[in-house]
This record gives C-alpha cells, sequence and structure tokens, in this order.
C-alpha cells in the first residue's frame, strides 16, 4: 500500500453524503474517510489485520464515488482493493476461487459450458416449477439469491455466433477492436449484438477476436492479482495481433479494467498503446452525432438513465449516454435523482453482503419509480441483472434495457 495515498485524505468529509454504506449506516467505519484511517493505522503498526477490520472494510462496495467527490483525489475504494490484494500476495487461492478464477473465467469454452444447465434449466420449465413451489428455500441463501438474479438466457453465447469480422456498413471510416464481456455475451447478447449493429451501419470494420479472455475484473474482486495480470498480458498480446484504430466495449466493468492493463503491466509499452485505445460505446458513438441524427427513428418512450459505478465513477463518462438518448425523436428522457448512486451489485457483492445490498438498491429502486419512468436504461451487466430482478418485482414494472438496445431500436424503426 502506497503510504502517500493514505496520508493525502484530509478527513473533510466530502466523501460522506456520497458513499453507499455511510448512508445506510452512519457509521465512521463504513465511510471512506474511515476505511483510509483504518489502513493508514493498519500501515503504521498501530492496527493488526483482525477479522473484524478485515470486515469494516469488506463493507466497501468499491463503487468509487467517494473518488469523484474527494477535492484530494483520494479513491479509498481503489486503495480497498490494493490492500486486499497485499493481504492475499503469497496466499493460495481457495478450491472455489481456483476453479473460478483459474479453471473456468480463462477459458470461454469452459465457461460456455458451465452455463449450459441454466440454459436447459430455464427452457425445459424446470425453473418455473422451482420458483412456483418455492424449492429454493431449501437451499443455502447465496444459491437462492443467485438464482433470483438469473434473467431469462439467450439460445446460445453470441460469443460462438458473431462473426470474428463484421464489415462495415457502406463506406468504411476505420476498424474497431469489439471486446465482448464475458456475462454480456452469456446474457446480455443481444445489447452486445446491438453494439456491433451500430457500430457497422456508422461505418466501421468491427473485428472480434474470438479467443479474448475475461478483462480480469472478477480477479480483482478476489483480490488475485496474478491472474489479473496474465488476463491482461493475454488481451494485450491477442489485440496487437490486429489493427485497429479504438477496442470497443459495451461493459462497463470491463472498460473500467481495460483502461487500466498500461498502469497493471507498468513500463510495457504495449499495455499503454491497448489502453489508450479502450473506448466505452457510449464515447465512440458520441464522436458521431451527426450520422447517428439521421438515422435514429421515433421512439415513443419514457426513459431514466442509471449510471454504472464503472462507466460514471471510474471512467468520467457522464454525458455522452444522456446525449445519445436525447437525440431519439420522441423519446421522453428523465433525470434520476443520485443517477450515479451504486445499485449495490458491484460483482459479487450482493451475493456475499446480501443485507447492506438490499438497503442500497431499495434507496435506487425508490429514486428510479419517482421519475415516472417505462424504461431504465444503463451499461454494465451487474446492474443490469440486479435493477431487472428488481424492478421486475414492482407493481408497475419498469423495463430495464441497455443503452445500445435502445439506440438499435431506433435505428431500426421499432416500437
Amino acid at each position: 500500500m502506497d503510504y502517500v495515498k493514505l496520508i493525502n485524505c484530509m478527513r473533510c468529509g466530502m466523501c460522506l453524503s456520497h458513499c453507499p454504506t455511510y448512508k445506510e449506516t452512519f457509521l465512521e467505519t463504513a465511510s471512506p474517510r474511515g476505511r483510509v484511517a483504518l489502513m493508514r493505522k493498519l500501515s503504521e503498526g498501530e492496527l493488526e489485520a483482525s477479522e473484524r477490520l478485515l470486515e469494516y472494510l469488506s463493507l466497501c462496495l468499491d463503487c468509487q464515488a467517494c473518488a469523484s467527490a474527494c477535492p484530494c483525489g483520494v479513491n479509498a475504494g481503489e486503495m480497498v482493493a490494493e490492500f486486499k490484494c497485499e493481504q492475499k500476495d503469497g496466499k493460495e487461492l481457495s478450491f472455489m476461487e481456483e476453479l473460478i478464477l483459474r479453471k473456468l473465467l480463462p477459458h470461454p469454452d469452459r465457461l460456455e459450458a458451465a452455463i449450459k444447465p441454466m440454459r436447459v434449466y430455464q427452457q425445459t420449465g424446470l425453473q418455473k416449477v422451482v420458483r412456483k413451489l418455492g424449492m429454493l428455500k431449501m437451499f443455502p441463501k447465496p444459491l437462492e439469491r443467485m438464482e433470483g438474479l438469473l434473467p431469462e438466457l439467450p439460445g446460445q453465447p453470441l460469443r460462438q455466433a458473431i462473426h470474428e469480422v463484421t464489415p462495415a456498413a457502406g463506406a468504411e471510416r476505420g476498424t474497431v477492436g469489439f471486446f465482448l464481456g464475458c456475462v454480456m455475451s452469456l446474457v446480455f447478447s443481444e445489447a452486445s449484438r446491438a453494439t456491433v449493429r451500430l457500430l457497422s451501419e456508422l461505418g466501421y470494420r468491427v473485428v472480434t477476436p474470438k479467443d479474448q479472455k475475461c478483462c480480469g475484473a472478477p480477479n480483482v474482486l478476489a483480490a488475485d492479482r496474478q491472474g489479473l495480470l496474465d488476463a491482461a498480458r493475454f488481451n494485450v498480446d491477442l489485440f496487437s495481433r490486429h489493427d485497429v484504430d479504438f477496442i470497443v466495449t459495451d461493459c462497463g466493468g470491463c472498460g473500467s479494467e481495460l483502461k487500466k492493463y498500461g498502469h497493471h503491466l507498468e513500463g510495457d509499452d504495449g499495455a499503454a498503446a491497448f489502453s489508450g485505445k479502450v473506448r466505452d460505446i457510449s464515447q465512440l458513438l458520441a464522436l458521431h452525432v451527426d450520422d447517428l441524427k439521421g438515422k435514429l427513428q421515433p421512439l415513443p418512450l419514457k426513459v431514466t438513465y442509471h449510471d454504472p459505478c464503472h462507466i460514471a465513477h471510474c471512467q468520467g463518462i457522464r454525458m455522452e449516454p444522456r446525449q445519445l438518448l436525447k437525440m431519439v425523436p420522441d423519446l421522453d428522457f428523465r433525470e434520476l435523482a443520485e443517477a450515479d448512486a451504486c445499485c449495490g451489485s458491484a460483482g459479487t457483492y450482493n451475493i456475499e453482503k446480501p443485507e447492506m445490498s438490499d438497503r442500497v438498491l431499495r434507496r435506487k429502486v425508490e429514486n428510479i419509480k419517482a421519475t415516472g419512468a417505462e424504461v431504465l436504461v444503463t451499461s454494465n451487466p451487474g446492474c443490469l441483472l440486479q435493477l431487472k430482478k428488481a424492478l421486475s418485482e414492482e407493481v408497475s414494472p419498469i423495463r430495464v434495457m441497455h443503452l445500445t438496445e435502445v439506440l438499435a431500436r431506433s435505428l431500426a424503426g421499432e416500437r
């Protein structure tokens, strides 16, 4: 842990009103400055890395809203993640961590095979029977929550269906590499299919390397530094074989991690060049608003937008998604209160810390309902999973869509 980062915190309290866990508990130890103070005392030898201290730190959602609010640029969430990595360095992964992070995630074929039973579970109607009879209550709570988050899965992963090269529609203006996230391919394939369609319509030749691996974000959550570095090295080498102007992703979590490859592989010019090319899909589309304006058709919907933490706080992207939505003819855009507040998903946080996750989620849902919107738009798979489930259970369900799905529907004239 960099001690200079720890002492940069002035304890001014600017972060408090932006921290989801502090707003729910009003506990100093559940605030960004409290976590920084704990890590500083630990670094100075006044505290030991006890289970209680680690529990306080683990309550952090790593939404990084504190970094956006801090006048000194202190990022408590990132520091907690670094601290966890340091605590785990030299220690072996648990059996489940080894299975998921090393044997499953780095191998797309295995990951796709692992999801097949879930697809059969839905297609045979077994899921409806299990839910109707309440059979999940007989299983451990984490399993029950995971099943509850599962949306309707596509017929096959997009990685299997998409062409490695999608030509530009009309005159070619450039080439982009498409980083297809694991969850986007397995669960939200329609959104990523829409991403490729939009890029093609704007004149880009889209290259989607089939061998690409998980971006490494799950390794960060599990404090598996080596797994992250291995993923970064592989993806940098893979995309370097293609001459692309940009590397585009429609997954906020992936984009945030890909832009850090230059930092993770410090001193590697190839990694720095890779990260310099990474763009969230909204960033690239916003460069071509004039072209899009002539193509978008009326879409009469009341829409609001939730800023994923990995997009708003980690990448600083706020204006572009709103600009794109407001361009759609007949679309009624309604701003959301606390739009950049975390929804409580935070990777696996909603499974590991269900009580706090639900408290954070409830605040978000109430703000969404207050807009009167028919559709909530967001651009991160964790947010999509969390908010789809929560908003489908409301008396007046609100549909949840990815930004590219809305734009693609407008482009196609679908109402």
